[in-house]
C-alpha cells in the first residue's frame, strides 16, 4: 500500500518493467529505523562544563567531513557571545539555506560527507527566548540540508518547543581514573613535577571539569617555574625566581583554585552552632566579614561549607536532609544570578523574628549568612 502512493517508485517500476512493490523494497529497511532518529531535526548535548561536549561534536564533524570540507559544511557559534535574535536571522539562517558544495573527486573514499551541513551552537542555554523561537523556525525550514547541534549546561533553559525537536545526549562527568591519567600525561609532556596528591587535588578542586583541571595545572606550572617545551622542540625556562623549587604541591593547587583554608570554614561552621540562639547573627556576621574582606567567592563558601556539614558525624541524618534543601536553594540563586535582592532576605529575617517556629535552625542560619554576604 505504501508503494502504491509512492508515485516516483511507480514511475521507476514502469520504466524498468518491474513491479512497484519491488521498487519500494529499499524503503522496508528504512522502516526499521527509530522514528525519533528518522524525523529528528537536531541533537542537544547537555552536561556540566568540561565534560567533552564540544570536543565530541567537533571530533565527529571532522570524522564526517575531513579537514577540507569542515569550513564549508560546519558552522560553530558560541551562543553566549552571539545570543541575540539578529544572529539567528543573519549568520545561522544564511548558512542553513546555503546550498551544499560537492567534495573533490575521491574525497568520499576517505570521509563519508553526508548530504547536509551542521550548525553547532555552543552554550545555547544562554540564547534569549526570542532567538530560540526564531531558531525553531529555521530548523524546520532547512531540515533537509542542515542539522543543528545545541550544546548547553542546563537543558531546562532551552524552550520546550525547541527541546522537543532534539535528540538529547547527556554527558556524565569524567571519572577520576581517566582524568588522573590525562593530567599525568600532560604533566609529563610539559615537564611538570607533581607532589604526591597534587593530581587528586586538581581533580577535587575542578569538581569533574577536566578543562578547569588542566587550566589549574598550567597556572600552577607557571607559578613554580616549570620547564615548558617550545614549539621548536626546545625548552624555555619560565620567568620566575631561581630559588623557587619547580614542583607543584597540593597547597599551590588549592591556592590557585581559590579553595578557602580549612580553619576559616571550621570557624564559620562553629559560628553556626552557637550556645545561645540570640548570638547566631553576631557570630556568623563576624566570620563572614572576614571572608568577604579576604575576597573569597560566595559559591566557594557554600560548596565547602556544604561538604563540611555533610561530613560532620555529629549532625543527624534528618538534620542533614533539611540543611541540604536550604543549601540547594542558596546554590540555585548563586548559579542563576537571579537574586531578588536584600529586601527578600530582610523579609525572611523579619518573619523569623516574629514567627520563629516557622523556620528551622538551619534555615535561620543560612538566611543570616546570606544577609551578611549581601
Amino acid at each position: 500500500m505504501a508503494s502504491f502512493f509512492d508515485i516516483k517508485a511507480r514511475k521507476a517500476a514502469a520504466a524498468n518493467g518491474t513491479s512497484a512493490a519491488k521498487a519500494g523494497e529499499p524503503k522496508q529497511a528504512a522502516r526499521k529505523q527509530p522514528w525519533v532518529e528518522k524525523y529528528s531535526l537536531t541533537c542537544c548535548s547537555t552536561a556540566p562544563p568540561g565534560t567533552g561536549k564540544t570536543s565530541t561534536i567537533l571530533a565527529l564533524a571532522k570524522e564526517l567531513y575531513g579537514p577540507e570540507m569542515m569550513k564549508a559544511r560546519v558552522l560553530e557559534l558560541n551562543a553566549s557571545d552571539e545570543r541575540g535574535i539578529s544572529i539567528v536571522r543573519e549568520k545561522v539562517k544564511d548558512f542553513a539555506r546555503m546550498q551544499l558544495t560537492n567534495p573533490p573527486p575521491g574525497y568520499r573514499d576517505r570521509y563519508p560527507c553526508p548530504p547536509f551541513k551542521i550548525i553547532i551552537l555552543d552554550e545555547a542555554d544562554s540564547m534569549t527566548q526570542d532567538a530560540q523561537s526564531a531558531l525553531r523556525r529555521t530548523m524546520e525550514t532547512y531540515s533537509k540540508i542542515t542539522r543543528f547541534c545545541l550544546i548547553c549546561n542546563y537543558v531546562t533553559r532551552i524552550i520546550d518547543p525547541l527541546a522537543s525537536r532534539c535528540s538529547k545526549f547527556r554527558f556524565k562527568s569524567l571519572d577520576q581514573g581517566n582524568a588522573r591519567i590525562r593530567l599525568k600525561e600532560i604533566a609529563e609532556k610539559e615537564g611538570v613535577r607533581l607532589e604526591d596528591g597534587a593530581v587528586e587535588a586538581l581533580i577535587r578542586c575542578s569538581d569533574g571539569d577536566l578543562r578547569k583541571a588542566i587550566t589549574f595545572l598550567q597556572s600552577a606550572a607557571r607559578l613554580v617555574g616549570a620547564v615548558e617545551k617550545g614549539e621548536d622542540g626546545g625548552v624555555d625556562k619560565m620567568d620566575v625566581d631561581d630559588d623557587v623549587v619547580s614542583i607543584v604541591s597540593v597547597k599551590i593547587v588549592e591556592d590557585i583554585a581559590g579553595v578557602i583554608p580549612r580553619p576559616t570554614v571550621e570557624r564559620l561552621q562553629k559560628a553556626m552552632q552557637p550556645k545561645s540562639a540570640g548570638a547566631t547573627y553576631q557570630a556568623i556576621a563576624k566570620v563572614v566579614e572576614e571572608i568577604v574582606a579576604d575576597g573569597w567567592s560566595a559559591s566557594q563558601v557554600v560548596a565547602q561549607l556544604y561538604q563540611a556539614v555533610i561530613n560532620d558525624e555529629l549532625i543527624p541524618d534528618l538534620g542533614k536532609n533539611k540543611i541540604t534543601l536550604v543549601f540547594s536553594e542558596v546554590d540555585k540563586r548563586l548559579k542563576n544570578i537571579q537574586y531578588t535582592g536584600r529586601a527578600v532576605l530582610n523579609s525572611y529575617a523579619v518573619k523569623m523574628t516574629y514567627e520563629p517556629m516557622v523556620f528551622s535552625t538551619s534555615q535561620k542560619t543560612l538566611v543570616w549568612i546570606e544577609l551578611a554576604i549581601w
